[in-house]
């Protein structure tokens, strides 16, 4: 017990020194956490040693956070804001697959391995964008929505190409491992189209009972969270698009407006704990001895993704400005691609230094990734004020 209280009380200290530096930068508290991973992990300071058990109290974080970016958001009452995302990522995925053939080519990668990469390509981080959109109040913006809607659209596709990662090695596998989630993500648009027309859920007058008790209000608030992504990933979908939904659901009940503000307290704390979980994966001795390939790695995944999401833009006839900041937002591999590399390596699909490169530079593009949408998204505006005192 003493230990734990140990382990504990070092990683509130650590994060709050490098949270008062960062806040001296005004830079997000993201990299923050997954610093304090970082130095309290088993290849500098030891004092946490088991990433997978940090990250199972981490995934509670993600769904809280999904939660909430459920509650907070509207859903649009445009058409195009629901049909937009679509076609932009799929059109990112063909740049992307075409995109890791190229490396594939030019560096002798087996065809696992290319198509791994285009994974890695494929997904962002919800969590990073989602918390810069927030930061400078764009997430309801139409453009936000866009963002939002895209990234929903990713938690979709993680379903079928884990199942498609586990079939390739010819473990236990059956149609229906991929039919049912795609039915299922059918299901979900069909749901986000509907509850456009509600502006609000009315519920029967118990309900209304809870917002006098708090103790109350935080176990259901965190029933509903939880078990909405446990019935999800039962279904065959990720847990953090079930908590999503939950979220635009209960977002349409005028009963619930406590929930957000009794649970705000849990989102950070767990969502601390995901990102300490990416920093404590990153193994030191081999991202020094691999320092160039995975720095290299890092920029290209950065520069490479923001110009295929900046043309993605592009092509759906939004401004340049906006084209590269979005370019800029999904720039870096999420979340979903650690997740992704982890069932390749257990699988027998990648040699163990893919893995370890593609942990490396996923986990510096999360960390860098903040930095960068920063540099960007100031240069585009300056530019764009430039040429309109012109």
């Amino acid at each position: 017990m003493n230990g734990l209280l140990w382990s504990i009380s070092i990683l509130c200290l650590t994060t709050l020194g490098i949270m008062f530096i960062l806040k001296k930068f005004n830079q997000p508290y993201l990299i923050a956490y997954i610093l304090v991973g970082i130095i309290l992990g088993p290849h500098i300071s030891g004092v946490f040693t088991d990433p997978e058990q940090t990250e199972t109290i981490g995934e509670i974080g993600i769904l809280l956070l999904m939660f909430f970016l459920g509650m907070e958001i509207n859903v649009p009452d445009n058409r195009s804001l629901l049909i937009k995302p679509i076609v932009a990522q799929l059109i990112k995925i063909i740049l992307s697959v075409g995109c890791a053939f190229l490396i594939g080519y030019f560096t002798n990668l087996s065809i696992n391995s290319i198509l791994l990469i285009a994974i890695l390509f494929i997904f962002n981080s919800t969590a990073v964008v989602s918390e810069f959109l927030n930061k400078h109040q764009t997430l309801k913006t139409t453009f936000g929505v866009m963002i939002l809607n895209i990234l929903i659209f990713q938690d979709l596709l993680l379903a079928p190409v884990l199942t498609l990662l586990k079939a390739w090695n010819k473990q236990d596998f059956h149609i229906s491992n991929i039919i049912f989630p795609l039915v299922l993500c059918g299901v979900i648009f069909l749901i986000l189209k509907r509850i456009r027309t509600f502006r609000e859920i009315r519920l029967p007058k118990f309900f209304a009972s809870i917002e006098k008790d708090h103790d109350l209000q935080v176990f259901f608030g965190l029933f509903i969270c939880l078990i909405s992504g446990l019935l999800a990933e039962a279904a065959g979908i990720s847990s953090a698009l079930g908590s999503f939904m939950a979220g635009v659901v209960v977002g349409r009940v005028k009963t619930f407006d406590w929930l957000e503000r009794s649970l705000a307290p849990f989102k950070v704390f767990f969502v601390t704990f995901f990102f300490v979980s990416i920093g404590l994966r990153l193994d030191i001795s081999y991202l020094f001895s691999n320092f160039s390939i995975i720095l290299l790695g890092t920029f290209f995944v950065l520069i490479s993704n923001s110009i295929m999401s900046a043309v993605t833009f592009r092509l759906l006839k939004f401004g340049w400005r906006e084209s590269w900041y979005g370019g800029a937002l999904l720039s870096q591999t999420g979340e979903f691609g650690i997740l992704a590399l982890a069932v390749a390596y257990k699988s027998g699909i990648i040699e163990y230094s893919l893995y370890k490169s593609g942990l490396g530079i996923t986990c510096l593009s999360l960390l860098l990734s903040s930095l960068w949408i920063a540099i960007l998204h100031n240069v585009t505006t300056r530019s764009t004020l430039e040429k309109n005192s012109m």
